[in-house]
């Protein structure tokens, strides 16, 4: 099969540090509800999990905000929790609440009974998504494959949902590392297959979501979440299609862990908006690129205010190669899509070489 070529590549340009025409945008959950196109599309799918498992609504919904602003990638539609999911824990959303489980595993016998599933069986149908994508953005932009890391799906896999503390995940660890350490093991290594199949399906660079990374202390960020992201990067696919198969890895609230990060061997990290541009190029130099670090609550400003934050944000990076300019966090469901519009025009506007 002859691929087409890849018609806008700054984004991954971006992320090996290469020259570009101007900085690179994306958003995360850039698919999601604040655009009324995405809800009339959830609608007729009937439920958020039937709008991730049909390929052709996936597609739909991955390329809504590409008609609508000019984006340097698309990310894959589907959910971090796609892997517990296959895994029989009996994954459903509650309204209001967020995601639930109806078998959370608590115990080292649950968690000896949790299978490794399929990439192409229990998981096809995000593999068919991929490819469905992958085939109708015809060369646009690059498309962007994500997995949770296993300490964030862990969490939602113990606590049986959404947590404010992760008091029961924490009191296994500090009770019975051993037993969360099985289960990291075995979600690092789903993850890294699932990964794997994704790049081999289309996805052209990879996102690693450690949501809950930072609810740890230092020394407990090191064992439970960053030595598990390091087993997925080392068994990663680093080349598909004659190119590099970037990886972005994501912290929220990992900043003070910088460097330990950029240690893994991936390409890039993105950052939150709890720090600066400049302190994390000053930190990690030109070892990878940064991808960041909009606080999402900006796009609730005027276009003044928000415009006046991307600036600022792209000065503070400075004139050098590696930056991908993103929002340190999801865009939230309440944001105005013309803020949105604001905000992406500007990076580009502002960038311009």
């Amino acid at each position: 099969m002859t691929l087409p070529v890849l018609k806008n590549d700054r984004f991954l340009r971006a992320l090996n540090r290469e020259s570009v025409d101007m900085t690179p945008v994306w958003m995360m959950r850039q698919a999601g509800r604040y655009l009324p196109e995405y809800r009339a599309s959830r609608k007729n799918a009937g439920s958020f999990m039937d709008l991730c498992r049909n390929a052709e609504f996936a597609c739909e919904v991955t390329l809504q905000p590409l008609e609508r602003y000019p984006l340097d990638a698309a990310i894959l539609f589907s959910d971090i929790l796609t892997i517990p999911d296959a895994m029989g824990m009996g994954l459903y959303f509650e309204a209001g609440e967020g995601p639930r489980f109806e078998r959370p595993v608590r115990t080292a016998k649950d968690i000896e009974a949790l299978p490794i599933p399929g990439a192409e069986d229990e998981l096809g149908y995000v593999m068919n998504a991929v490819s469905t994508i992958r085939k109708a953005l015809n060369g646009r932009v690059p498309l962007i494959g994500f997995a949770g890391s296993p300490w964030t799906l862990a969490t939602y896999m113990v606590e049986g949902g959404s947590s404010r503390d992760f008091r029961l995940l924490k009191e296994l660890m500090y009770k019975q590392p051993e037993v969360v350490h099985l289960l990291l093991d075995k979600l690092a290594e789903s993850v890294t297959s699932y990964l794997n199949a994704q790049i081999k399906h289309g996805a052209q660079a990879i996102q690693i979501f450690d949501s809950w990374g930072g609810a740890l202390s230092w020394p407990a960020y090191r064992e439970f979440s960053l030595q598990y992201m390091q087993k997925i990067i080392d068994g990663l696919i680093r080349e598909n299609e004659g190119r590099k198969v970037p990886v972005i890895l994501f912290t929220k609230g990992g900043g003070l862990w910088l460097e330990d990060m950029a240690a893994t061997g991936c390409d890039a990290l993105g950052l939150d908006w709890t720090i600066s541009m400049e302190n994390a190029r000053q930190r990690v130099g030109d070892k990878v690129a940064l991808q960041g670090n909009m606080d999402p609550a900006v796009l609730y400003g005027s276009p003044e205010s928000i415009r006046k934050e991307v600036k600022r944000i792209l000065d503070d990076f400075g004139p050098h190669n590696g930056h991908v300019f993103n929002l340190g966090h999801g865009i939230t469901p309440f944001v105005d899509p013309e803020h949105a519009r604001v905000f992406i025009e500007a990076v580009h506007e502002f960038s311009a070489r």
